[in-house]
């Protein structure tokens, strides 16, 4: 139950990747890669960890949440109490999930995801969402930060989380463990929910969290409620309206788990032209459609995960979903972040008094997503004509990277790459202008420094 497995992508062969050797029963919560370290984490059901595993599934080290996590939000720390899954004990009941060995509740991650520097994860039946920081070496950085406390009709499970590059945070819920007898359910369908957040803008100091109080939801599903969640959730690429795919478009189609997606005796006259009722897998809907809109989910599309199209009562045998998606488009991927979505890139007092040296302004900054990550183009204004056209830019923020061009297009933007950031925070840029013929004489050359504090787009530009 603790082994992760992978398989090829080109021969398909499957082999074991990784062991995690304390997992007595339970099992895996969730995985997430980390693209900038080569790295994976996954949720242990059995201890609450937060395992750090390199590329080659050697386990590196754990983050306990129970008792370095909850302290950061005021709460008493929880160790993990030992209980194990012993199937040979008289205790142990193969129908009953709390003689399996979960470690509890207030301990217990289920979903994890990487995105612009942290590890978001969630917490519980009633969940929480909470993140830990990467630092630049890959190890956890030691800063747990609750992020919000989840708004849904039932307090179940988070096991999914996905972002896309517009900011938004999507959740999916999964109904409670069960195990029939028959195999027939693995979790209770029906209730559960697909929904998201997005960061409030600007923070509202009234609110304790940083994300808006109320998500939006999604139809999953036709059965009555549209809530047929399974737990899983990812992005997409989006589509162009005779419905083909447009990969320059890169996380506008949510795409979910759920049971019994086509499954409404009253809808059955309109459904019966899609195909099947008994679909078990997945549903994918366009980012925009939150409830009201594709309510019943007409404006989606549905997928059987093994196109069995069988017996409509079976639930919970689909769980998380993945979706490849490269992300670099014909023209590749390089899209402008929206400017009326972003509070201003720099403070309204900046500069400070004395701050900003009398041979060089900002006049305007435009922040772009790349293949490398984010990059701002920075307007210059050299109102006291000192003749800089090259710059040099340094990151003095801690854990941030800062990087910029060796040359420059006259009459073009100057361009720096910021990595490592949190997204939507300040980062302090050292600027140097100066003139690259002075430079190349060799020695000491004249530079007009600044620091830029750049507020950075509350949006990753992770592929």
């Amino acid at each position: 139950p603790g082994t992760i497995w992978k398989i090829d992508g080109i021969t398909g062969a499957v082999a074991k990747f990784a062991d995690i050797d304390t997992n007595s029963g339970p099992g895996i919560g969730n995985l997430s890669f980390d693209p900038i370290h080569r790295q994976f984490f996954a949720s242990d059901l059995d201890t609450g960890l937060i395992h750090r595993i390199d590329a080659n599934g050697m386990l590196i080290d754990t983050f306990d949440h129970g008792v370095a996590g909850r302290p950061a939000h005021g709460l008493d720390p929880v160790a993990d109490d030992g209980a194990v899954m012993d199937i040979q004990g008289a205790a142990f009941d193969s129908e009953d999930p709390d003689t399996w060995g979960y470690t509890q509740d207030e301990r217990r991650v289920w979903a994890v995801a990487y995105h612009g520097g942290r590890i978001y994860y969630t917490v519980g039946e009633k969940a929480e969402v909470w993140s830990v920081g990467i630092a630049r070496d890959g190890r956890f950085a030691g800063d747990p930060r609750w992020e919000l406390t989840v708004k849904a009709d039932k307090d179940y499970a988070v096991t999914g989380i996905a972002f896309d590059n517009k900011g938004f945070m999507y959740l999916a819920q999964r109904g409670p463990v069960e195990n029939r007898y028959d195999y027939s359910r693995f979790a209770d369908s029906g209730k559960g929910e697909v929904i998201r957040y997005w960061r409030e803008n600007p923070d509202d100091p009234a609110t304790e969290s940083v994300w808006v109080e109320e998500p939006q939801e999604y139809a999953i599903g036709f059965p009555q409620g549209n809530r047929q969640s399974a737990g899983g959730v990812d992005l997409q690429y989006g589509y162009d309206a005779e419905g083909n795919l447009d990969t320059s478009v890169c996380t506008d189609t949510l795409v979910n788990t759920g049971d019994k997606l086509r499954d409404n005796p009253a809808l059955a006259e309109q459904l019966a032209a899609g195909g099947p009722f008994a679909v078990h897998g997945v549903q994918f809907t366009p980012t925009p459609l939150v409830k009201p809109a594709n309510v019943p989910p007409f404006g989606s599309w549905f997928v059987d995960f093994d196109s069995y199209f069988e017996d409509p009562e079976v639930e919970g045998h689909v769980g998380d979903v993945r979706v490849w998606r490269p992300c670099e488009g014909r023209a590749g991927y390089y899209e402008e972040i929206p400017g009326g979505y972003l509070p201003p890139f720099y403070p309204p007092d900046f500069p400070p008094p004395g701050n900003l040296p009398p041979c060089l302004d900002v006049e305007d900054v435009q922040y772009f997503c790349t293949p490398s990550g984010l990059e701002a183009d920075l307007y210059l204004h050299d109102h006291a004509g000192f003749g800089g056209d090259s710059i040099k830019a340094l990151s003095k923020t801690p854990g941030v990277g800062v990087t910029s061009p060796m040359s420059h297009a006259p009459g073009t933007p100057y361009t720096i790459g910021i990595t490592g950031h949190y997204p939507g925070d300040t980062v302090d840029v050292g600027l140097c202008f100066y003139r690259q013929s002075d430079r190349d004489k060799g020695g000491y050359y004249p530079c007009c420094k600044m620091t830029l504090p750049l507020r950075t787009p509350a949006v990753s530009c992770e592929p």
